[in-house]
């Protein structure tokens, strides 16, 4: 099957190819997929995405926002040919949509700042969606998000009708109780309430995270980093002794990790 070569592709072009793609003469792989088989996929660029913003790469964000444009284009092919929806479709409620949360800019609502701008916005987005609690605005935050950021998300909901803590230090006086709820279920040895107690000590902590303004997944990303750096040169000193870390016992890997902290 011919595409013509060009100088500069556009989207109608990507659309095309999609097309071609998914032809019976087109790539036999391309043909069998279905929403659910390419599902992860489109988890997995979207995180390429953010690791190219991380490290500042241009080029590779350039590169991964166009994975994550073809996963919406192959989703949107796949519902066409179920007379579901087209790109088309997928584009004007987009626009639709953008239109209508923003009345600050396309209609006569005011806001003086960003602020304000996203308060029109969340206004909005409940009453387009008939949310007239906020509980139905929470059960709105997506259960397939990672669930530190979806904690999030449901504890700004709570904040917006002025259920929160007062600052961040009020909300850390909360860490040592839900510990000490954690010690008693393990003390208990019921791995249910283990997990409930654990989930709740989690659920304090992004509270914290979220009063001081600070990405409470992100900070996990970064601790992550930190802590694969640390080992990674904790082998190196261990090597350097001549220490197995395999064998090494649980003191003298503490000790060696205190000296590659230091």
């Amino acid at each position: 099957m011919d595409f013509p070569s060009k100088d500069f592709y556009t989207f109608d072009d990507l659309v095309r190819i999609m097309k071609f793609l998914r032809a019976p003469d087109g790539c036999p792989w391309d043909r069998v997929q279905t929403h659910e088989s390419i599902r992860s996929n489109l988890i997995e660029e979207t995180y390429e995405v953010i690791e190219a913003i991380d490290t500042k790469d241009n080029e590779l964000m350039r590169e991964e926002l166009g994975d994550v444009l073809l996963q919406v284009v192959f989703h949107s092919e796949m519902a066409e040919e179920d007379n579901a929806f087209n790109i088309g479709d997928v584009i004007d409620e987009l626009c639709r949509k953008l239109i209508v949360r923003h009345p600050h800019v396309f209609g006569d609502v005011k806001a003086e700042n960003s602020e304000d701008a996203l308060k029109s916005w969340d206004d909005v987005k409940m009453e387009t969606k008939s949310q007239e609690k906020q509980s139905e605005a929470m059960l709105g935050v997506s259960r397939a998000l990672p669930s530190l950021m979806r904690a999030e998300k449901i504890q700004k909901k709570a904040a917006k009708v002025g259920f929160d803590w007062a600052c961040a230090e009020d909300a850390m006086q909360k860490i040592p109780e839900e510990l000490s709820e954690l010690k008693e279920a393990v003390s208990g040895g019921d791995s249910a309430r283990i997990s409930e107690e654990l989930g709740d000590l989690l659920f304090s902590v992004v509270n914290v995270a979220r009063l001081l303004k600070t990405d409470g997944e992100k900070a996990l990303y970064d601790a992550c980093d930190k802590f694969t750096a640390r080992f990674a040169s904790l082998e190196a000193l261990a090597e350097e002794r001549g220490i197995d870390v395999k064998s090494a016992g649980s003191d003298q890997l503490n000790s060696l990790w205190d000296e590659v902290k230091k």
